[in-house]
């Protein structure tokens, strides 16, 4: 075997988003010498996908199909959109089953700094999607980071005859308060909620 394509193997592996050196040699050594029928269906699937998945018509989200299964599903809420910055996060909120309208991806959030601007994030298709399906509620649910509350308002800025929300951030189920930082107690104090006892 040519230690050569090992070692690019293992260099190929550490593009993914959390995989150091020492990940990157087990999963190579392990697909090698373990697991040949795997990587070759990792390797095929891999091909197929990067040569047809693109984005979503719709939402920017990314499918194998002109519009993602979530655009293409008419039991959804096509009235409401949740925005966000990355299609992982659609898949975030997707596996908690607590939304069921529709969403769209701006693929980054607002940074001058970076050269990220509206136009960069689609905001003008947004807003005229907003505008053509005559969308009633539009969901924020950028990061709480300064880029992402600055996108946020920036789209809040520029929606006219729709509500508009941001999500809420705050203390996690379970979570104890002496381990979560000042930032998220304060928003969680921001965005607290009137208790109902019925």
């Amino acid at each position: 075997m040519n230690s050569d394509l090992v070692t690019e193997l293992i260099n190929a592996l550490t593009i993914l988003p959390g995989i150091g050196k020492k990940t990157a040699q087990r999963m190579a050594l392990f697909l090698l010498d373990k697991n040949k029928d795997g990587a070759s269906i990792l390797a095929k699937t891999l091909n197929i996908a990067l040569e047809n998945v693109q984005r979503c018509s719709s939402c920017r989200m990314l499918t194998s199909n002109d519009l993602c299964s979530i655009c293409s599903d008419s039991s959804r809420d096509d009235k409401s959109i949740c925005v966000v910055e990355n299609p992982s996060d659609v898949l975030a909120i997707e596996s908690t089953g607590g939304y069921r309208g529709k969403y769209f991806v701006l693929l980054g959030r607002l940074s001058p700094i970076d050269g990220v601007g509206p136009e960069e994030l689609g905001i003008n298709d947004l807003l005229n999607k907003i505008s053509k399906e005559k969308i009633r509620e539009i969901i924020l649910a950028t990061s709480s980071t300064v880029e992402g509350d600055a996108t946020a308002i920036f789209i809040k800025d520029h929606v006219k005859d729709a509500k508009v929300s941001r999500i809420s951030y705050g203390i996690p189920i379970g979570g104890e308060l002496e381990y979560v930082d000042g930032t998220t107690i304060a928003r969680a104090i921001e965005a607290r909620v009137e208790i109902n006892v019925d």
